[in-house]
């Protein structure tokens, strides 16, 4: 189970440096939107450039930072049944929901999205639009992003699993009352040892 962990320890550390990474692409798709704007209505002068840049960074923001959000179990949940379980009970059923309906998802989106950008990359597919940006980087985005993804849905099944066996301590932490992440744990864990 140690290795298990320290796999869902890098796959965690490598969602958290993307995720921080992508919080840099809201700020450049804001300049990008204010100063596009800006010309427009100043020149008179618009880029399609310009905009299916704001269209990539909006993409890079959602689909990269997927990862991130499940890693800080940001994600919108419907709580009707799990406010109700106690801390194993809401493992179990983020395990569920993880095999059953997550990685199901988000596999069969990475599988079928990665011909799509291959396709997309060998022809040097252009956009329609004149004077627009080639379609690849975009169409990387998809699978780049559900493949965070898909690691940190491994990621959090592990971690859900040590909890259940004892490998992580049974303390209150993460957002909802689900177990602590790994750090939470380890940190919580050293602190109760005299």
């Amino acid at each position: 189970m140690s290795l298990l962990l320290l796999f869902s320890r890098l796959i965690d550390r490598l969602n958290e440096t993307v995720g921080k990474a992508v919080t840099w692409l809201v700020l450049i798709a804001v300049v990008i939107s204010s100063g596009n704007a800006t010309i427009r209505y100043t020149f008179s002068m618009s880029s399609n450039a310009w905009l299916e840049a704001q269209w990539y960074l909006f993409a890079g923001i959602f689909l990269l930072g997927a990862g991130y959000t499940h890693l800080r179990n940001e994600h919108i949940r419907i709580d009707i049944l799990s406010h109700r379980l106690s801390p194993r009970g809401h493992a179990w059923l983020d395990i569920f929901g993880t095999l059953f309906f997550l990685l199901p998802m988000a596999g069969l989106i990475l599988v079928l999205s990665w011909p799509v950008f291959m396709n997309s990359f060998h022809s040097m597919e252009m956009s329609s639009n004149a004077g627009g940006l080639i379609r690849w980087p975009a169409r990387l985005l998809v699978p780049a992003g559900f493949g965070l993804l898909t690691l940190q849905a491994i990621s959090e099944i592990i971690k859900r699993v040590a909890f259940l066996t004892g490998h992580l301590a049974e303390l209150p932490g993460g957002h909802g009352g689900h177990p602590p992440s790994v750090d939470e744990a380890e940190d919580l864990t050293a602190a109760q040892k005299p």
